[in-house]
């Protein structure tokens, strides 16, 4: 499966995406997959975010990314408006990121991830219709190392090393890159999105044996017999 959809299709919700945070009038939710059927589209959050002209906004954010047209989108009408102030609280993925660069500030929450990547897409067709799929993904990612680029000051071979290599960052890698302002020393929200999408996304430990496991009695039994073996030896 691509891994477009199966970002999108991992993470999946029934009930609509909610944009505005309940009791605060100023501050709008990125807490799902961009995505203008399956989570929060451009349609929506710019109409959202259009209520609230001449305000200053908090924009919340855990999202492990989605479509990059509709997060394209989302960060024209954020620099527009020009007072945005973006706070990930979870995780920022491919295209959240470049929606938090838009932002006029970034707080990024200790324990928090930020991840960039080139675009993906999905493309059938002949010869001649993959070069021209080809060099639209060239170009978007031209058009993301722009804004990687002003929102950063890294040079731009380095941002497009990262983007080659599926980047994570930690929070205050986040920060001394220049991705975001600074860290929040309070707790992020709980990482509940599917990232097996991508190959280079951070694993949850595993937890830890329940007592009496099966499994893990029969593994010391089969140790204890390998160690009475080499002792019998």
């Amino acid at each position: 499966m691509k891994q477009l959809v199966q970002l999108i299709r991992n993470n999946a919700r029934r009930e609509p995406a909610r944009i505005a945070a309940a009791n605060e009038p100023d501050t709008l939710l990125l807490y799902d997959v961009i995505d203008p059927y399956w989570g929060v589209s451009a349609t929506d959050f710019n109409t959202a975010l259009a209520g609230l002209a001449g305000k200053k906004v908090t924009l919340r954010v855990n999202s492990p990314g989605g479509d990059v047209f509709d997060g394209r989108a989302m960060a024209a009408a954020i620099a527009q408006h020009g007072n945005v102030h973006a706070v990930i609280e979870g995780v920022a993925a491919s295209a959240a990121t470049y929606v938090t660069a838009a932002c006029a500030s970034v707080t990024i929450a200790q324990g928090a991830f930020y991840m960039i990547h080139n675009a993906w897409t999905m493309a059938y067709g002949n010869k001649d219709d993959l070069r021209t799929t080809a060099g639209l993904l060239e170009k978007i990612d031209g058009s993301i190392l722009d804004d990687y680029e002003r929102r950063t000051g890294q040079p731009r071979d380095q941002l497009a090393a990262w983007m080659d290599a599926e980047t994570w960052f930690t929070a205050k890698e986040a920060v001394e890159h220049g991705f975001a302002d600074s860290v929040s020393e309070t707790a992020s929200a709980k990482n509940a999105w599917d990232l097996s999408a991508y190959k280079n996304a951070p694993r949850p430990p595993s937890p830890p044996p329940a007592a009496n496991d099966p499994e893990v009695e029969a593994l010391k039994q089969r140790n204890w017999n390998r160690l009475r073996l080499h002792e019998i030896g």
